[in-house]
C-alpha cells in the first residue's frame, strides 16, 4: 500500500508540473531561477520514487547473476595407433551434448551430459558400439569471510558418472579450487580427494585428483576465437585398482598408480549462436587402458 501511494504521488507530481512553463514565465528572473531549481528537484524526487528499489528488498539467493547453455554435436575420431593399442575397445563414435552453467554471489555451477552413440542400443554385448550416458556436474562454493587473494578460493565438488548396459563408473572429487578471471582469460585450477565406484571395484577412496580448466578469448581477421583446455591428473590410486594380489600389474584397466587425461581445443565463434571447434583428446593410464590414447573431436555448437 505504501509503495502504491508513493507511485500515485509521483504520478501527480509529474503530471502536475505540466504548467510549470506558464508559472515560471510570470515571475522575474531571480524568482524564475529559484522556481526552476525547485521544480527540477521535485521532478528528480518523483522519478526516484518510481524507480527506486524497495527498502529491504534483495535478490533471492537462488536467482543467478548470469546463465549460459548450449547444445552440440560431436564426432570423436581416434587415431589409428589408439585403435591398434586399444585392441578393438576404442572405435570412433559421435555423441550429443547439452552443457551449461550459472553464477551467483555465493558460487558457480557447471554441468554437461552426453549421449554417446545415440543411434545405437544399450547392449553390453555390442560394446564399444553400444549407447552410453555421461553426466558431469561441477559446483564451486565461495568460502565466507575470505579476503584478498583468498577470496577466490572455493570449495570444489565434481562428479563424473558414466552408465551403459552392464557397466557404470562414478568418480567423485571433493577439494578446493581457485578462480581467476580477467578481461579475456579464465582459469580454475583445483585439487581434491578422489572417491570411486564402478562395476569392477567396490566403493573406495582412490587417491587424489588435480587439474585445471582455462579459456583464452582473442580476435583475428575480424573474427572471434578462443583456446581452451581441461586437464585432470590422478595419483596415489588404491592398489586394488591396478595390482593383483601378488603385486603384479593387472591385465586390464588403467593399470597404474597415476593417470592423466584432458582435451586442448580451438574454437571459432562464427556468430552469437554458432561455434565450431577442434579438440585434441588425450589420456594416459586412463579410460580403462594403460597406453597413451589420443584423437580429435569435431564439434559444432548452438549457443542459446
Amino acid at each position: 500500500m505504501k509503495k502504491m501511494t508513493e507511485l500515485l504521488i509521483a504520478g501527480m507530481m509529474i503530471g502536475g508540473l505540466g504548467g510549470a512553463d506558464t508559472l515560471i514565465a510570470s515571475q522575474d528572473s531571480e524568482a524564475r531561477a529559484e522556481l526552476a531549481a525547485k521544480i527540477a528537484d521535485e521532478q528528480a524526487r518523483a522519478i526516484s520514487l518510481i524507480f527506486r528499489k524497495p527498502e529491504g528488498e534483495e535478490k533471492p539467493w537462488y536467482i543467478p547473476n548470469f546463465t549460459w547453455s548450449d547444445v552440440n554435436v560431436n564426432y570423436l575420431d581416434w587415431t589409428s595407433g589408439t585403435v591398434d593399442r586399444g585392441g578393438g575397445a576404442y572405435k570412433d563414435f559421435w555423441y550429443l551434448e547439452l552443457e551449461g552453467g550459472a553464477g551467483w554471489d555465493w558460487g558457480d555451477f557447471y554441468f554437461f551430459t552426453d549421449w554417446e552413440n545415440p543411434d545405437k542400443d544399450f547392449d553390453a554385448d555390442d560394446a564399444p558400439d553400444d549407447s552410453r550416458w555421461v553426466i558431469k556436474p561441477i559446483l564451486d562454493i565461495n568460502i565466507p569471510g575470505t579476503e584478498g587473494l583468498m577470496k577466490n578460493i572455493q570449495l570444489h565438488i565434481q562428479d563424473y558418472y558414466l552408465y551403459g548396459d552392464g557397466f557404470l563408473v562414478n568418480n567423485l572429487v571433493v577439494g578446493f579450487a581457485y578462480k581467476y578471471i580477467s578481461e579475456n582469460f579464465f582459469a580454475r585450477p583445483f585439487v581434491g580427494v578422489h572417491y570411486m565406484h564402478d562395476t569392477f571395484h567396490s566403493s573406495l577412496w582412490n587417491g587424489y585428483m588435480g587439474g585445471w580448466v582455462f579459456n583464452y578469448d582473442f580476435q583475428a581477421f575480424d573474427q572471434k576465437f578462443s583456446i581452451s583446455n581441461w586437464h585432470e591428473f590422478e595419483w596415489k590410486r588404491d592398489e586394488s585398482t591396478y595390482l593383483n594380489d601378488d603385486g603384479s600389474r593387472q591385465e586390464f584397466g588403467d593399470r597404474s598408480s597415476w593417470g592423466v587425461q584432458g582435451a586442448l581445443a580451438a574454437w571459432w565463434h562464427v556468430t552469437k549462436h554458432v561455434t565450431g571447434g577442434l579438440q585434441y583428446r588425450y589420456s594416459w593410464h586412463k579410460l580403462g587402458n594403460y597406453n597413451y590414447l589420443n584423437g580429435v573431436i569435431y564439434t559444432l555448437k548452438y549457443n542459446f
